[in-house]
């Protein structure tokens, strides 16, 4: 046997990234990815039994759940801290609630939180199982393990769980804040890999890309030269492991890692900087750190983005308004704002608080009504005339009101009959001219109050009921104008005088 030796996978590297990944932790665990801000995440993803499970036990000092088939289910946020205590804290979050949990029981425990999120059985399911583990000795990292990938589904999967498992994966990989830690058996060829055909589809240049090689033991041929010839172009590198065996301890199978790769004929080839898992423990915190000093800024951005579009959402929400004392500044408000509005629309001609809304466009619309009466009265006339011929009826006017009197004066009897009849004739017109005006202005007006009213929602209906008698008053007063010009040949109304 091996002789065992402490040899943490942690480094001073690991304390000064800390408080960052806690940062980090802390924002995925208010769900901020839910409001379209991603975080740097290392997502794990790997063909089914390519030694994903192992890789992240070795890290992690833990065993997790083994099997035929699928092993992971859902996707599993390990969330690894280096702790001072020599005794480990593990815990599961999943539904709102926290599951404590020890080293001897937490695959169990992994196995019925994923039967309660994805149900008894080999389904998947895409709600995520967070386990938190604080373990001396352990790397800070934080990564997301995603189900292996099958196309072909066994008794009780779903039959399109290729698919399933795909969109998964996608998901968690496409975003730029993702870092891809692909996890390949050494005796595969790389480049026939549905893991590393995903990872190109949305990593094209590979710099998002870190490969771990499993069973480098079990399959030594050949391997130092794929690693080094990278056909399918890795930006982060290569790191390749040997897989714990049987009932080793983890600080045993380090000892036999270390030892195949210094001392086999062909695994020694390969580049120190290049195998065994504490080297890939450093590596992934390297690239973590980078990661969030990289993304760390664009994250704050957004989320004071988030932030101030949230808060002008809540100000636009209504407000409760229980006494009079609290309604007056808030009609006065909201009076004093519809105001400035309609004199901008109505009587400046202003209107870039409705660019796109010409209805709105006040002045525009009322010259519109000017010119369409304006046409009316003039077609009513001409038409009147071609009916009766040429000065037919002022004829006979005149022939019926001769009288002796002054020669070329027009008697005063005969004018107010002429007069009359153009009066009947176009009567109707200025009071269904006057009925339309005060009807859109009537219209123009509520709508204006009702935008400036979206935060006062109890102030709208008394301000429409005065907006509406206002209008009514006003129309009348206008019907009365026109009915006092129907009866009298004269006017001494200022606006004409001029």
């Amino acid at each position: 046997m091996v002789p065992v030796h402490d040899a943490p996978i942690v480094s001073s590297y690991d304390r000064r990234i800390r408080p960052l990944l806690d940062a980090i932790d802390r924002l995925r665990h208010l769900k901020i990815m839910q409001e379209g801000i991603q975080l740097p995440t290392i997502v794990v993803v790997g063909d089914q039994s390519s030694g994903k499970s192992s890789v992240l036990e070795s890290l992690a000092g833990i065993s997790l759940p083994r099997g035929q088939g699928i092993c992971t289910r859902v996707p599993l946020i390990m969330r690894l801290q280096n702790h001072p205590n020599l005794e480990p804290e593990l815990s599961l979050e999943y539904g709102g609630r926290s599951v404590p949990t020890d080293e001897e029981h937490v695959a169990d425990a992994i196995v019925r939180a994923t039967d309660e999120i994805a149900g008894h059985g080999k389904g998947i399911s895409n709600n995520p199982l967070t386990l938190i583990v604080k373990k001396n000795g352990v790397p800070d990292l934080t990564m997301v393990d995603l189900p292996g990938i099958t196309r072909v589904p066994v008794h009780g999967q779903q039959e399109n769980i290729y698919e399933l498992i795909s969109e998964i994966i996608m998901e968690f990989i496409k975003p730029e804040e993702s870092i891809l830690l692909n996890v390949l058996s050494a005796s595969v060829d790389f480049s026939t890999c549905e893991s590393i055909r995903m990872s190109q589809r949305v990593d094209k240049s590979g710099q998002r890309t870190l490969v771990v090689v499993t069973k480098a033991d079990k399959s030594p041929e050949g391997l130092a030269e794929k690693v080094t010839a990278d056909d399918v172009n890795i930006g982060l590198g290569y790191i390749c492991v040997r897989n714990r065996i049987g009932d080793e301890s983890y600080e045993e199978a380090r000892a036999e890692e270390k030892r195949l790769f210094e001392n086999h004929p062909q695994l020694s080839k390969i580049s120190k900087s290049m195998v065994g898992v504490p080297v890939l423990a450093q590596k992934l915190v390297q690239v973590q750190a980078a990661l969030i000093v990289r993304c760390l800024p664009d994250i704050v951005r957004k989320i004071n983005e988030k932030l101030s579009s949230n808060v002008e959402e809540l100000n636009k929400l209504p407000r409760s308004l229980t006494s009079v004392a609290e309604a007056m500044p808030a009609f006065m408000h909201v009076f004093g704002a519809a105001k400035e509005s309609l004199r901008k629309i109505l009587l400046r001609g202003e209107f870039d608080e409705y660019p796109d809304v010409h209805d709105m466009h006040c002045t525009a619309r009322l010259a519109d009504m000017l010119d369409d009466y304006s046409k009316q009265m003039q077609s009513k006339c001409i038409e009147y005339n071609k009916d009766v011929g040429f000065l037919v009826v002022e004829m006979k006017v005149l022939e019926e009101t001769k009288r002796t009197g002054l020669p070329n004066f027009l008697p005063r009897s005969a004018f107010l009959v002429l007069l009359q009849k153009k009066m009947e004739l176009i009567s109707f017109a200025p009071f269904d001219f006057v009925e339309k005006m005060w009807n859109y202005v009537e219209r123009i007006v509520i709508s204006v109050l009702l935008r400036h009213c979206e935060n006062y929602p109890q102030l709208f209906p008394s301000t429409r009921r005065a907006v509406e008698n206002i209008v009514a008053d006003a129309k009348k007063r206008s019907v009365d104008l026109v009915e006092m010009e129907k009866i009298t040949d004269y006017t001494s109304d200022p606006a004409y005088v001029d």
